[in-house]
């Protein structure tokens, strides 16, 4: 199986020019856990919930600092080609949950390891 079968539609996306209170609203309204940063549909970051933890945690002004000051830059990315086995020990060894699939430029939409897991399981 490949990531192809697991992006399920557009993943959250948020600009990189948002606040930390923008994007930590939009996690809890949508129930996710990353959002993809786009500059149009071209990716350009991901910003996690553990982004958002560390910046809470290094007293961030969440109505002033931005998404572009925490999110990781240049993410790896997948092509939905991608195996899942190759991906899960891509997340095996990075210790990432998220991964961005990009197809001809654009974002497609991002695999969680929860996704991973359930297509292993169901292998």
């Amino acid at each position: 199986m490949q990531l192809a079968g697991l992006v399920s539609g557009a993943a959250e996306v948020i600009g990189a020019e948002a606040t930390l209170l923008d994007a930590s609203t939009r996690m809890i309204d949508r129930s996710v856990d990353a959002l993809a940063v786009v500059d149009g549909r071209r990716l350009v970051g991901v910003f996690t919930e553990h982004d958002l933890v560390e910046a809470v945690a290094d007293d961030a002004d969440l109505q002033a600092e931005t998404v572009a000051d925490w999110m990781t830059e240049s993410p790896d990315t997948f092509t939905p080609d991608t195996t899942i086995d190759d991906a899960a020990a891509w997340l095996m060894e990075t210790g990432y949950r998220h991964l961005p699939v990009v197809g001809d430029g654009e974002l497609l939409g991002i695999v969680t390891i929860r996704d991973l897991m359930w297509a292993l399981a169901t292998k």
